[in-house]
This record gives structure tokens, C-alpha cells and sequence, in this order.
């Protein structure tokens, strides 16, 4: 069994910053890329970052210049820092990565409950 565990989510003001973590845990080999997806109100879900197992970072253009993802791979964790935070940023943020859980499975994508951001004055 594996597990995704999102925290960090909140209320902000625009300009305002909040920092997301998600914990893995359970049986696990290795993970593979991990990343942060966002879910608005009557939109598709996004990608908005994403990290590969060696920590090279891609990130949606809208986020660009002021959230940074980063990982610990040695605690099997993801955070994104956001920064300048904006009206539009208002979504429920999910966690996402393609876990190995044994040497003879392949990679499986896993997902956290998600948890709400909302940036309003």
C-alpha cells in the first residue's frame, strides 16, 4: 500500500506565499518524477510543476518566476514553494508521483486527497 499526504494549504492574500509538502509512504522501492497538480473550480486539472528523479524542475508558464518545486529523496517528499501568489492560483492542489513498489512491478501513478489553496483579499 501506498500513501500520498498533502499539507500546507490555507487561505492567503494576493502577494502572499504558502508552501505545499506531500509525504509518500508505504512500500516503496523508488519513486520517479513527482509533481504538483492543481484543480479549479469548473476546470480541468494541470499540471503546474514537476520534478524528475534527479531533480530537474518543469513548471506550467503561468507559475514560471515564482513557485518552485523541490524534493528529498531521502524522506520520499515533494514541496512547492509559492511565491506572489494570484487570484487565479485558487485551486485544490494535488500531489502526484510514479512509484516503484519492487524491482519486478512497474511504475504506478499515485495521487494525494489534494488540498485547497485560496488566494483572496
Amino acid at each position: 500500500q501506498v500513501q500520498l499526504v498533502e499539507s500546507g494549504g490555507g487561505l492567503v492574500q494576493p502577494g502572499g506565499s504558502l508552501r505545499l509538502s506531500c509525504a509518500a509512504s508505504g512500500s516503496i522501492f523508488s519513486i520517479n518524477t513527482m509533481g504538483w497538480y492543481r484543480q479549479a473550480l469548473g476546470k480541468q486539472r494541470e499540471l503546474v510543476a514537476a520534478i524528475s528523479s534527479g531533480g530537474s524542475p518543469t513548471y506550467v508558464d503561468s507559475v514560471k518566476g515564482r513557485f518552485t518545486i523541490s524534493r528529498d529523496n531521502a524522506k520520499n517528499m515533494v514541496y512547492l514553494q509559492m511565491n506572489g501568489l494570484k487570484p487565479e492560483d485558487t485551486a485544490v492542489y494535488y500531489c502526484n508521483a510514479e512509484i516503484v513498489r519492487s524491482l519486478w512491478l512497474r511504475a504506478q501513478d499515485y495521487w494525494g486527497q489534494g488540498t485547497q489553496v485560496t488566494v483572496s483579499s
